[in-house]
C-alpha cells in the first residue's frame, strides 16, 4: 500500500509502523486539507494489515496539531436544530474514523495541541507527552460553542465528568504533567526520551498479529459504552475474530506440548516464552 499524495502530512513506513509526520505551516492548522488527507490516509489504513501501528508527530517544533479552522465555524448556520436533525460534523466524523483503525494509534505530543488539535490527539489509541513542550487546551466555552470534534464526549471517557468540566469550562492551558494526573495522557515523558520511549512502544506493538491487535483495541473500545455482559460477550466475539485469522490455537498447542505453562523459568519470565513461541510458529 502507497501512503504518498498528502498536502499536510508525510507518511513513513518501517516494519509495521507508519510514521505519520504533520507539516502542514504555518501552524499545522485543522481544516479541510487535513481533514481531507486524515480521511484519505484511514482509506488505506483500513485496507493494509501490513501496518500494525501508527503513530502521529509534527514536523512543528512548537505545534503538534492546532485548532479546528475558524473559517469553517464562521459559515456554520445559526438556526437550531432538533436531536433528530441533528448530523455528525466533517471533524466529527473524520476522528471517529481515526479512532475506529484496526492499527494501534499513537500521538507523539511534542507541542502545543489545542481545540480539534487535542481532540485529535484523545481519538487516537495513546497519547505520550514532552515536558516543557507539550501544552493542551480546549477553548472552545469562550468563543461561544464547545468541543464539537467529540472532545466533550472522549474527555469524560478519559479523565472523568469533573476533570472533564473543569478542563472544558476553564478554557486554560494544561501542562504535560497535569494531562498525566488528569489521564487525557498516557505519560509525560523529558524531551530527550519521548521519541525513544514512543519508538520501543510501537516497535514492541508492531510485534504482534494485525488481527489480535484489532480484536483487543476493539473490544476495550466497546467496554466503554457497554453494561457489563453486553462487554464480556464482546470480548468473546472480538476473541473468535482473532483465533479465527491468526496462529493463535498453533501457539497453545506448541506451548501445552512443551509444557510451557507449568515451567517456573516461564512463569519468572512470560515475555521470553511468548516470544519464543512467536519464533516457533512465525
Amino acid at each position: 500500500m502507497e501512503y504518498k499524495n498528502f498536502t499536510t502530512f508525510n507518511v513513513k513506513k518501517d516494519n509495521g509502523i507508519a510514521w505519520v509526520t504533520i507539516d502542514f505551516p504555518p501552524v499545522n492548522v485543522q481544516g479541510q486539507e487535513m481533514l481531507a488527507d486524515l480521511n484519505s490516509l484511514a482509506l488505506r489504513l483500513e485496507r493494509d494489515r501490513e501496518i500494525k501501528v501508527v503513530v502521529f508527530q509534527s514536523a512543528h517544533p512548537e505545534i503538534w496539531v492546532c485548532h479546528y479552522d475558524t473559517n469553517l465555524l464562521r459559515d456554520m448556520s445559526k438556526d437550531a436544530v432538533s436531536r433528530d436533525e441533528a448530523k455528525l460534523l466533517d471533524l466529527q466524523s473524520v476522528l471517529e474514523r481515526i479512532s475506529r483503525l484496526p492499527q494501534a494509534t499513537i500521538a507523539k505530543l511534542e507541542g502545543f495541541a489545542r481545540g480539534g488539535g487535542h481532540e485529535f490527539a484523545l481519538a487516537c489509541d495513546m497519547r505520550f507527552a514532552a515536558r516543557g513542550k507539550y501544552k493542551f487546551m480546549q477553548m472552545e466555552v469562550g468563543m461561544g460553542i464547545l468541543p464539537c470534534g467529540g472532545g466533550a464526549s472522549r474527555m469524560a471517557r478519559q479523565a472523568g465528568l469533573g476533570r472533564a468540566l473543569e478542563i472544558i469550562l476553564s478554557a486554560r492551558d494544561f501542562t504535560a504533567d497535569e494531562a498525566e494526573a488528569y489521564g487525557t495522557i498516557n505519560k509525560a515523558l523529558e524531551p530527550d526520551k519521548i521519541g525513544e520511549y514512543v519508538e520501543n512502544l510501537a516497535r514492541r506493538i508492531a510485534q504482534f498479529p494485525a488481527e489480535s491487535i484489532n480484536a483487543c483495541k476493539q473490544t476495550v473500545y466497546e467496554s466503554i459504552d457497554k453494561p457489563i455482559e453486553d462487554a464480556l460477550k464482546a470480548e468473546a466475539y472480538w476473541l473468535y475474530q482473532a483465533t479465527s485469522k491468526t496462529s493463535a490455537i498453533t501457539r497453545f498447542t506448541w506451548a501445552d506440548e512443551q509444557g510451557a505453562q507449568f515451567d517456573i523459568d516461564n512463569q519468572r519470565n512470560w515475555e521470553q516464552l511468548v516470544i519464543n513461541v512467536q519464533e516457533v510458529n512465525d
